[in-house]
């Protein structure tokens, strides 16, 4: 039977199962949903009016985050926490006076992660800009900085006043030995676009890595910066208590998978591995050394992901449960409520400290090219301090 177009929008909506969607292309079938959805609305505004009026006068005391959020995504909730932990400030009183005393701003990215700090010169490695540089490295885990165009051995010095570097097998140095040059154009697309912190296949992981853009594609190409931090407190509900005493073993693997198809000789893998230990316990938390704040910390590409154990006991888990233990954490840095993100210009520079941060390069520049230089400041060895 024909029915005619009048008599199939008051079908559609007055029964269920006729096969009537919201969306629908028939002008008059999707006025007859709209009017339908607004009675709807207005029916169910009215009844929750009626349930609050029910309760009584609102509490003067706001239900914690954690009973408003659900229980498997808590990740506003790491971001609020994180935020406590910082004092509810984006810097602490004390540096904010340092900083204009210093005549040096601060540029807040994120509500607890990254500042653009200005007034600075960077050729110039006066001990008290550098205290000041570390002090907002702490408390926002990646600074940036304009227009500083450092040659390579300026860009060694500064990093030479966070600590001892670390120079990088595996990559193309610069006309300085502690420089890694990362070149990326039209024969060499981007390959750090995944969440990542930097080299924890060493025993002792660096503290920090600081890079230069060098040559900046017209479009594309920022990196995103993520609150370890923030993502460890957001954990889902017994995800925390469930890695706390887990390790696993990191190693280079990627990196011996040699350039292009043509894997790295046998005997060069082999001295490598000789001089390099090939396989590092690291606690999937760690405690910050200098703030003594809890991090997730992990890296997909190095961790062997089969490997966790209890450091307490030695006990291995299953390789299935580990696998999909790793993969439930590798989710929660990419969560953009954890992130601030950086658009670069030549001459700019951002320093992340590797211990409280994860990054992520983006792809999206190609056929362009890309060139960045990349010192890395010597860490000390991961270690989970219960509080």
């Amino acid at each position: 039977m024909t029915m005619s177009a009048e008599e199939v929008s008051t079908e559609a909506v007055a029964s269920p199962g006729t096969g009537f969607t919201p969306g629908s292309a028939d002008p008059e079938i999707q006025a007859a949903y709209n009017r339908k959805a607004i009675d709807h609305a207005a029916a169910l505004n009215a009844w929750r009016a009626e349930v609050l009026r029910e309760r009584g006068p609102r509490p003067t005391t706001l239900r914690p985050l954690e009973k408003l959020l659900p229980a498997f995504d808590r990740t506003a909730l790491g971001v609020a926490r994180e935020y406590d932990q910082m004092g509810q400030r984006p810097v602490s009183e004390e540096l904010e006076a340092r900083a204009a005393s210093a005549g040096v701003t601060l540029k807040h990215l994120g509500l607890t992660i990254g500042t653009i700090i200005g007034g600075v010169d960077l050729r110039q490695t006066d001990p008290e800009l550098l205290a000041l540089i570390r002090s907002v490295l702490l408390e926002r885990k990646v600074v940036f900085f304009r227009d500083q165009h450092l040659d390579e051995d300026q860009h060694v010095a500064f990093a030479r006043g966070f600590g001892e570097l670390d120079a990088f097998p595996f990559g193309k140095p610069g006309d300085n030995p502690f420089i890694l040059e990362i070149h990326h154009d039209e024969t060499n697309p981007g390959s750090e676009n995944g969440w990542h912190t930097d080299v924890t296949w060493m025993e002792r992981p660096s503290l920090g890595s600081i890079a230069q853009m060098v040559v900046c594609p017209p479009v594309g190409g920022d990196t995103l910066f993520a609150d370890s931090h923030a993502a460890y407190l957001g954990l889902p509900d017994g995800l925390a208590e469930r890695i706390e005493h887990l390790d696993g073993i990191n190693d280079y693997r990627v990196f011996l998978a040699g350039y292009g198809r043509r894997p790295i000789p046998d005997d060069l893998a082999e001295a490598i591995k000789t001089d390099i230990p090939f396989g590092v316990a690291h606690p999937l938390v760690r405690s910050h050394p200098e703030t003594g704040k809890r991090a997730l910390y992990l890296h997909g590409g190095f961790l062997r992901h089969e490997s966790l154990f209890d450091r307490r006991t030695g006990e291995t888990l299953d390789p299935e449960e580990a696998r999909k233990l790793v993969a439930e954490l590798l989710a929660q840095h990419p969560r953009p409520e954890y992130h601030c993100r950086f658009r670069w210009e030549a001459g700019s520079i951002a320093f992340w400290d590797n211990r409280a941060v994860q990054h992520y390069a983006t792809s999206d520049y190609f056929p362009h090219q890309r060139v960045l230089r990349r010192v890395t400041v010597a860490g000390d060895r991961p270690v989970y301090a219960p509080q």
